[in-house]
């Protein structure tokens, strides 16, 4: 399992090749090692922007965090993934989702399959890719056993989401769960986690607007518990970010780009 860090940030709006540019260089200059982007109708279309992020910058690596397998075709899929691999030097991480929201297959003309034949689609793409692209790295993300196992037997990297139930240690529950579906492949797994909210800079509260939409049985106080929230000062931002690697190996962290000035902080304090 890795040990050493990786930085990643969200890019959710793309205006214009020189504002995808300029935002792309910032995170490269800040330390970050990864700028992903999401997939989601009325964002920018992913394969294209990432093929500007990584025309605009050396080192930086792309990503997809993550993309809704249910919109693709394998086939299709390892064309274009394969086309940006190349693109970019080889700089590039596929996050595949199994996808959740109906309105969108339905905006899409698509049929909303269960969760178990999403999550067997999901499955089905990431093998053929394994067998058709196998230099590209695949994460996936997502809580539930089932998504998990898929994960634990098929991907290299595992998007976390650190849990919504009250008490106990979920996070680790999970990460219990994935290392008995991984089997001997677990310690050559690189495990991730988003930070939904943080300090604004000059603060050391975060506002907790996304996490309260995506966690709403969490009261304020469980929250600022959870492992995807951060707070205080940068000193303990970056103590946050050690104990998820020394309690649950987790070492690759995302945050959104509004985040990436105070984030970069942090990431000066960890290296």
């Amino acid at each position: 399992m890795p040990n050493d860090f990786r930085f990643g940030v969200s890019l959710r709006v793309a205006e214009s090749q020189s504002q995808i540019a300029d935002e792309a260089r910032r995170a490269e200059d800040l330390g970050f090692d990864v700028l992903n982007v999401p997939d989601h109708l009325g964002a920018p279309a992913p394969f294209p922007t990432l093929t500007a992020i990584a025309a605009a910058t050396t080192t930086l690596r792309v990503g997809t965090f993550v993309l809704n397998a249910g919109f693709y075709k394998p086939a299709l899929l390892a064309r274009d993934a394969t086309a940006l691999r190349d693109l970019s030097g080889g700089r590039f991480d596929l996050g595949l989702g199994a996808g959740y929201v109906r309105e969108e297959f339905e905006a899409a003309e698509l049929p909303f399959p269960t969760a178990r034949e999403r999550i067997d689609h999901l499955r089905h793409t990431t093998e053929y890719l394994k067998e058709h692209a196998p230099d590209i790295p695949i994460l996936i993300a997502g809580n539930g056993d089932r998504l998990l196992t898929v994960a634990a037997q098929t991907a290299d990297i595992i998007g976390l989401t650190g849990g919504d139930q009250v008490g106990g240690d979920p996070l680790a529950d999970r990460i219990s769960f994935l290392r008995n579906a991984a089997g001997g492949r677990f310690d050559q797994l690189e495990l991730n986690i988003a930070v939904t909210a943080m300090p604004a800079p000059g603060s050391e509260m975060p506002i907790l607007n996304v996490p309260r939409h995506f966690l709403p049985g969490l009261s304020d106080e469980e929250l600022l518990r959870h492992p995807g929230v951060l707070s205080g000062s940068v000193s303990a931002m970056a103590d946050h970010i050690r104990g998820l690697r020394e309690k649950y190996g987790i070492t690759y962290v995302i945050v959104q780009i509004a985040h990436a000035e105070a984030f970069g902080k942090v990431i000066a304090e960890l290296r």
